[in-house]
């Protein structure tokens, strides 16, 4: 394999990995403030159909996005209505609502199955495009994937070097001591959750009008859980979580080229690939006994690893907060 070669199969991982940047990074903010929305299955799946069949009826492409935000806040909000004010259980309403959502794009979207329509255009930017290696990796894509990167670092910034994103991850990790600062969390964890719905919704249409143009059954399926896994994987860090995307871009562009060149191999093998390695890969993170490998490693660089690799989840996700 060339430096040319190897080039295309990382800026396909980068088209690859877009949608996935959008999901990572809204569930990351949603969880963020201690809400769980395992709706994202259902909610990509029905808004690519949404967005699909929004921008195909209107020949609009921001309208169908906007279908698919819509959504995508649609489904958060139920979410949230149910678990924050309701006080049910967030992870029985977002496994009933990924399941609903899967069916109604099956269902809604029978009309747009397998036939053309309006995608995002490739919009090369001028100079940077010719700068070598980065140039084509960085610069010969369209605009979903230049946003993408503006959501990754605008996101990380706002995490962690401005005071509205300090009050969002002390929701996450202790309600009670940003209530009693004078955060509504009550308001805001709806506001954040319905901002996370909202970029799930934009990842289905991204899939739906660039990644995967069209539409079909089932046409997102398991994207959704695998932008859940991701989030654990990148320990509930915007710029964690978005190179766990680019990291299973890369592994779907590697089996694309495997499955052309290693031809005694069943096609479906490489199609799951991924998927599985991702899984393996989330493990060998999350899992307490990996640490027993670090015996014997001097005790910074132990707890470097450590701080570095392994995910802890806001203490207070999922816990419903009573606010007096």
């Amino acid at each position: 394999m060339n430096m040319a070669q190897l080039i295309a199969i990382l800026s396909t991982a980068i088209a690859t990995a877009t949608p996935l940047v959008f999901a990572c990074v809204g569930e990351t903010i949603t969880e963020r403030a201690g809400v769980i929305n395992l709706s994202a299955e259902g909610t990509i799946m029905l808004a690519a159909m949404a967005g699909f069949a929004t921008a195909k009826l209107t020949g609009n492409l921001w309208l169908g996005f906007g279908a698919a935000a819509a959504v995508g806040a649609l489904f958060a909000l139920i979410v949230a209505f149910g678990s924050i004010s309701l006080k049910g259980s967030q992870i029985a309403i977002g496994f009933v609502l990924a399941l609903l959502g899967a069916d109604l794009s099956s269902f809604l979207g029978n009309p747009f199955v397998r036939i053309p329509g309006p995608t995002v255009p490739n919009l090369p930017i001028p100079i940077l495009r010719d700068v070598p290696v980065l140039g084509p990796l960085f610069f010969r894509g369209d605009l979903l994937v230049y946003a993408s990167y503006v959501l990754i670092g605008g996101s990380w910034f706002f995490f962690y070097r401005t005071r509205p994103g300090l009050m969002l991850r002390a929701m996450g990790e202790q309600p009670a001591a940003a209530f009693a600062r004078g955060t509504d969390v009550i308001f805001w964890r709806y506001a954040y959750t319905l901002l996370g719905g909202s970029l799930l919704g934009i990842a289905g249409a991204a899939f739906s009008l660039d990644f995967k143009a069209g539409w079909s059954h089932r046409h997102t399926a398991g994207y959704g859980w695998i932008a859940l896994a991701i989030v654990i994987f990148g320990g509930w860090n915007p710029l964690r979580a978005a190179l766990g995307a680019y990291l299973f871009g890369i592994l779907q562009s590697f089996a694309g080229v495997a499955q052309t060149t290693i031809r005694a191999v069943p096609t479906q093998v490489f199609t799951v690939a991924p998927f599985v390695l991702m899984i393996l890969v989330l493990v060998l993170t999350s899992g307490e006994w990996w640490e027993y490998g670090l015996r014997g490693i001097p005790p910074r660089l132990r707890r470097w690893i450590q701080q570095t690799v392994k995910a802890t989840p806001p203490a207070a996700l999922g816990q419903i907060f009573e606010q007096d």
